[in-house]
């Protein structure tokens, strides 16, 4: 793609330059390979649910979401799983596609295994059409080496995204 030319004393190519360095420089250090995204259904009934898949070679990693909610049907959610080039890393993302969800959660965790998490988030809605993340407050939920959860007495039970980067746990020889 060529860039644009014209405008006044080369701001237009001083411009096109600036942005193509800043897209060299903002790529990510790391391919990460194809995710995996597989929808399931988030039940309401107070009932305690897991879903979980693997990732990555000899499905080297795992992400499980565990929850309970209340009022309404059925929502469609779903898991995306994808791993690094050199599969030292892995993310797990679990959301609703449409936005906010409308059930009450009474509970909710997220765990890795074969990985220690690096970065975890947690958001009472999901970035749908116009509208953005909207993030939990972090006294609603807690990060630990392997999992995401609620915090007990201080989540306000509102979840539609989870977002987990874990890199590959080292084992001792």
């Amino acid at each position: 793609m060529a860039a644009p030319s014209g405008g006044r004393n080369g701001v237009g190519a001083r411009f096109w330059a600036a942005l193509l360095l800043g897209a060299v420089a903002l790529r990510p250090v790391e391919a990460v390979s194809e995710p995996t995204t597989v929808a399931f259904d988030v039940r309401p009934g107070g009932v305690v649910h897991s879903f979980s898949q693997n990732v990555g070679p000899g499905d080297k990693y795992t992400c499980t979401f565990t929850y309970a909610s209340q009022g309404g049907t059925n929502e469609q959610w779903q898991m995306s799983l994808g791993t690094s080039e050199d599969h030292q890393h892995f993310t797990c993302t679990i959301w609703r596609p449409q936005g906010k969800s409308y059930l009450f959660f009474t509970q909710f965790k997220a765990e890795v295994r074969g990985a220690q998490i690096e970065y975890a988030m947690a958001y009472s809605a999901a970035a749908f059409e116009r509208e953005s993340d909207v993030p939990l407050k972090n006294e609603e939920f807690e990060v630990t080496k392997t999992s995401v959860a609620h915090r007990p007495g201080a989540f306000k039970a509102e979840l539609s995204k989870l977002v987990i980067v874990a890199k590959a746990s080292h084992t001792e020889l």
